[in-house]
């Protein structure tokens, strides 16, 4: 029978013993599947167009409010709680210095809640829990923070182009920062999103303007269009399904945890213990492809993360997708994996500590990533680890890759070569981040003998290691078709940047664009 242990609703119990899932679980995908009828219906009935933006607020926060109440019982008073007193730090500390407070409370709030859940609850109980959502209320009050501590008080020339786009140069009013902040598209999962991307979205300012016509006549300065997000909501759905079913059939077959089992140490061969890493990291991932996946189809369906129209005319609904799965499962490098493993995260983690660390950005990017996840000694150690894994896998691409591209058999060799190496890597340091505790997690690396740490190490040791340059200016505001953007992101994916936190250099000049058509 699943667990009756849940901070939530207990309506849902029924429910829950009969699928034999935890309280908290069924709670999650129930409240995340009324989200998402709730989404279509704040489309249809509450659309810009004919609803004011303040009903439009009140409606999506006090959805919002009630999914985490359902979900969280009266721990959701914790996101009211950090949001509020955040608004005034804000209000009173002034736009001058208000990121650092709002920085420092946010993600000390976090912590603080992730310690006392974490060792004082329910340790290694790996369920639906209140600090989730506190993670992505707290990438939004430190990101509204930086954004509004620019567009007020930074002048335009020490921006960068992205900096520029996303800047903010009002002060939201309370109503606009709870909206933003615990609206019930992104309570429960995310993902992060810009202010002013939220704000345009609910208050219907503007949609880029549609394709020119099969005449290649160019719209007039009012036309605009409002794509319908039905197909990308339902291919969403399907990669939902498809995940969730992986997640309940495939996933518990192959625990990771056996990889640290004394009988499969001790009687696998290495080739054996290898596939078994790979399978099984790979069985893990479909839990996450199915919650941010819904999560971004939920967003979809009410309107939001319309990003433009490609070359052919199709509207692209990824503005602001958290995963590309196929780029994933077939990425060739630790960068290539990263770039598009919790894009959301990604930027976030850029735009509030990378462009702006002074001192070993890398490195104090990887702390922060692995602070905001919480207080797992295994989440420290995979960040910890991937610091070394990304370091030596950009010291290995900068000095050989340029020896396999020609002939293309070469290169396909060194595709596939680099593929092997890469998916090994990633399952090698993502075991302590399942795995959570010390004990278990030094039991796998010692069970590897460190090999890859040993490998790391030497790489960096043996071979020149080329610094990358930070803040280097793109193209400024020149805009850029939907297709050059598309092209400038894959090529992106072959440069040498931090892979963690870079996968945005080129997305640049794409967030400017889009913000200047919106002023338009």
């Amino acid at each position: 029978m699943a667990t009756t242990s849940t901070t939530g609703s207990t309506l849902l119990q029924p429910l829950s013993n009969a699928v034999q899932l935890p309280i908290d679980q069924v709670n999650f995908v129930v409240c995340q599947l009324f989200a998402l009828l709730a989404a279509v219906w704040f489309r249809t009935y509450l659309r810009s167009s004919k609803t004011s933006s303040f009903i439009r607020h009140v409606v999506a926060t006090l959805l919002g409010l009630y999914l985490a109440l359902f979900c969280f019982g009266w721990y959701a008073l914790h996101f009211l709680v950090q949001s509020g007193i955040s608004y005034c730090i804000m209000i009173i500390i002034g736009v001058e210095n208000m990121h650092k407070y709002c920085f420092v409370f946010a993600l000390g709030y976090l912590t603080v809640c992730q310690i006392t859940r974490v060792y004082i609850f329910d340790y290694g109980q790996y369920s639906a829990d209140f600090s989730g959502p506190m993670m992505i209320i707290t990438q939004k009050i430190t990101s509204l923070a930086y954004e509004i501590h620019d567009g007020m008080f930074r002048k335009d020339e020490e921006l960068t182009s992205s900096q520029r786009g996303l800047a903010v140069r009002r002060m939201p009013s309370l109503l606009e920062y709870l909206s933003y902040n615990c609206n019930f598209m992104g309570i429960l999962a995310g993902p992060l999103c810009s202010y002013r991307d939220y704000i345009t979205f609910i208050e219907g300012r503007a949609h880029p303007r549609a394709p020119p016509g099969a005449a290649g006549k160019e719209d007039l300065p009012g036309d605009r269009a409002e794509p319908s997000p039905n197909v990308a909501v339902i291919q969403k759905l399907l990669v939902c399904g498809l995940s969730l079913f992986f997640h309940l059939t495939i996933s518990k077959t192959l625990p990771v945890e056996y990889n640290i089992d004394e009988r499969f140490q001790a009687t696998a061969s290495w080739p054996t213990k290898v596939v078994y890493l790979y399978i099984s990291l790979l069985a893990a991932r479909p839990k996450y492809y199915f919650a941010w996946t819904l999560a971004d189809a939920i967003n979809n369906a009410a309107g939001f993360g319309f990003r433009g129209y490609d070359e052919n005319g199709t509207a692209r609904w990824d503005l602001i997708s958290n995963l590309r799965i196929q780029q994933i499962e077939m990425s060739t490098s630790f960068k290539m994996f990263l770039d598009n493993w919790n894009i959301q995260t990604a930027l976030w983690l850029k735009r509030v500590c990378y462009e702006r660390a002074s001192l070993s950005p890398t490195i104090q990017t990887f702390i922060l990533s692995a602070i905001w996840h919480g207080v797992y000694p295994g989440y420290y150690l995979t960040f910890l680890t991937g610091v070394l894994m990304t370091l030596a896998a950009r010291a290995m691409r900068n000095n050989f890759r340029h020896y396999f591209l020609e002939p293309p058999q070469l290169k396909l060799l060194y595709d596939v070569l680099t593929w092997v190496v890469t998916q090994v890597a990633i399952s090698y340091t993502v075991v302590p981040f399942v795995l959570l505790s010390v004990k278990p997690s030094f039991m796998f690396y010692s069970s590897w003998y460190y090999c890859l740490h040993v490998a790391g190490v030497l790489v960096l040791l043996l071979l020149p290691v080329n610094k990358t340059q930070r803040g280097k200016p793109t193209h400024g505001n020149v805009p850029l078709s939907p297709s050059e953007k598309c092209d400038d992101r894959g090529n992106s994916l072959e440069q040498n940047s931090f892979s963690t936190t870079n996968n945005v250099c080129n997305q640049n000049q794409e967030i400017a664009s889009r913000h200047s058509s919106l002023k338009q």
